[in-house]
């Protein structure tokens, strides 16, 4: 049984006037806690030029001085990035602006296998042999205390960049010491000392930072800045933090540029992907581009995916692109088969009733462990661990629900583990294999999680009767965008929806088509992707089998829904009609 919430939260009307929005709008954006006037200004007007001043960000100045001094003395300059594609994106951008600026550098990136997350010390021996004077991370480096430790007793300089949390550690009473690396600068808006104001930026987007200012210390126009956008957005929309303030204006902007786009490795990706025809959107960089540049680190080498957008030649850009889009359609397949794997393990060795689900897939690739959590955390609305077999015994990832900090709560299991690491939404873990069911054990006795928080959450901006749908409405519904976390696709409900007939759709038969009467009479349509057997069932045990078959046959029946929905439009046969996409219903 779900719970359903509708936020209703007043909106301010001096700044509704303010900025010329609707009380409609100004409801929606407020529910998005968006409630200041700076924080108003930056949505509605999502400009390159309402970017935060970067050197408030602590240490920026500083690494940059830093650095200009690297490049007058051609000191030899590595950049240490992440294997997934935030990772990715942030060695792409600052390695392009070092090498604007002159600079003698290049890149490294662990291998997801054989290294793990971060630098580690055996990069840095590389880095010492190679004659590597400067390290810079980024995507990482802020809880690598003792590699950075190691790096500065080799005499190297280290500049981190980063967006992680900042490691602690806790007393008895709960009291935590922040702990930063012994690095020559650690920028990272999350520190407690920083001053910058937005603390929600991904990996890439405290790269374009640094970069920024570099370009304006060398004298470079902002506007080639700006070309970094579009490698930013993407790797934005892929680390999947919030699309508020500067991440929307990095999205907004970074999505107009994808869809012009110069890079030659980017258009062959395009291409390779089957959207080059399409209007690319924040799915296609989540759900087609993303993943296929992180197929690369998870079952190849990340560098794949840097090679790829420095290539110019179109024929080497195209057979790389050709390899990221194989390398995906073999991870979509493993995924498939580790995600039906686990289900199989909870369904059959009593874990249905556990709070907290640690699953041990002896079989799947470790890559693919933190994509396994999230598809079963999804099925069953808990917090879940999914383990494989590693070197050191067992290593996984977790994925979480909003009511439960992963992070927090694996803490409270450090004893049972080798090394693990996150947030409050995820974490990663090693630990013996032998511990893997006392972890289990002890993460379902600490758990405060109660049934009620294991119940899934519909959570509506408002309610709105069907009669009030109209273009108009469609049309502002649109100026929100993009949406994804933080800013999702606002979601409206409305109860005792009167059902005239139901329709199957689709070559799999997979789409449910519901004709629905309003209020006033008018007839509009409305589309169901979910679980049909399951609406099906619903509709039975509520209104009997005879109300069900009326229902298909399009005759006078009893059936009528609550229904979370989002107004849209769809265009057939040259006709354009207002259609309700169908979230939930009961």
């Amino acid at each position: 049984m779900e719970r359903w919430f509708v936020k209703n939260i007043k909106p301010n009307k001096q700044i509704e006037s303010k900025f010329g929005i609707s009380e409609f709008v100004g409801k929606i954006i407020a529910s998005r806690n968006i409630t200041d006037e700076e924080s108003v200004k930056k949505f509605i007007n999502p400009n390159i030029e309402n970017l935060r001043n970067p050197r408030k960000m602590k240490d920026i100045d500083k690494a940059v001085k830093i650095i200009k001094e690297k490049i007058a003395n051609k000191s030899k300059i590595r950049i240490i990035g992440d294997y997934d594609i935030d990772g990715i994106m942030s060695t792409y951008s600052l390695f392009t602006g070092f090498e604007r600026c002159g600079a003698n550098v290049d890149y490294d990136i662990p291998d997801r296998i054989t290294d793990g997350y971060g630098i580690n010390t055996r990069l840095i021996d590389k880095a010492k042999e190679e004659g590597i004077d400067t390290i810079i991370t980024c995507d990482n480096g802020i809880s690598a205390i003792e590699p950075i430790k190691y790096a500065k007793k080799m005499g190297l300089t280290v500049i981190v960049t980063d967006h992680h949390d900042v490691p602690f550690t806790e007393d008895d009473d709960g009291e935590r010491t922040f702990i930063l690396p012994d690095a020559d600068c650690v920028i990272n808006p999350k520190r407690k000392d920083c001053e910058y104001e937005f603390k929600e930026l991904c990996g890439a987007g405290v790269a374009y930072k640094l970069v920024q200012v570099l370009y304006e210390e060398m004298g470079i126009d902002e506007s080639e800045c700006h070309e970094l956008i579009e490698f930013v957005s993407i790797a934005t929309v892929c680390d999947v933090v919030d699309l508020v303030d500067e991440n929307r204006i990095f999205v907004k902007n970074g999505l107009e540029m994808i869809n012009n786009t110069s890079n030659t490795g980017l258009e062959s990706l395009i291409r390779a992907t089957g959207i080059e025809d399409k209007n690319i959107s924040v799915y296609h960089l989540g759900f087609v581009i993303g993943p296929c540049m992180n197929a690369s680190g998870r079952l190849g080498s990340a560098k794949r995916s840097i090679e790829l957008l420095l290539s110019e030649d179109l024929e080497e850009s195209d057979l790389i692109a050709k390899e990221l889009n194989n390398l995906n359609e073999k991870r979509k397949d493993m995924t498939k088969k580790g995600v039906e794997k686990a289900i199989e393990i909870v369904e059959n060795n009593n874990l249905k009733e556990d709070k907290v689900l640690v699953i041990y897939v002896p079989d799947l690739h470790e890559s693919l462990a933190g994509i396994v959590a999230g598809r079963v955390k999804d099925k069953y609305n808990k917090p879940t661990i999914v383990l494989t077999v590693s070197e050191s015994g067992a290593k996984g990832s977790g994925r979480s629900i909003e009511e439960y900090n992963m992070f927090e709560e694996l803490l409270k299991c450090e004893d049972l583990l080798l090394r693990f690491g996150g947030h409050p939404m995820a974490g990663g873990l090693s630990l013996q294999t032998e511990n893997i069911e006392p972890l289990r054990e002890k993460l379902n006795k600490v758990t405060t999680l109660t049934a009620e928080d294991l119940k899934p959450k519909v959570s509506l901006d408002t309610q709105l009767p069907l009669d009030f749908i109209n273009y108009k409405l469609i049309d502002e519904l649109e100026m929100l965008q993009p949406f994804g976390k933080g800013n999702s696709k606002p979601l409206f409900g409305d109860k005792n929806i009167e059902i005239i007939k139901a329709s199957i759709l689709g070559k799999n038969k997979n789409v449910l088509k519901l004709r629905i009467l309003t209020q006033n009479k008018k007839h509009i349509d409305g589309i169901y992707f979910g679980d049909i057997e399951n609406f099906d069932d619903k509709v039975i045990n509520r209104y009997g089998r005879s109300e069900l078959d009326k229902l298909y046959q399009g005759a006078k029946n009893d059936v009528s829904l609550d229904m979370a929905f989002n107004p849209d439009t769809n265009t057939y046969n040259g006709r354009t009609s207002i259609q309700l996409v169908i979230k939930n219903f009961r």
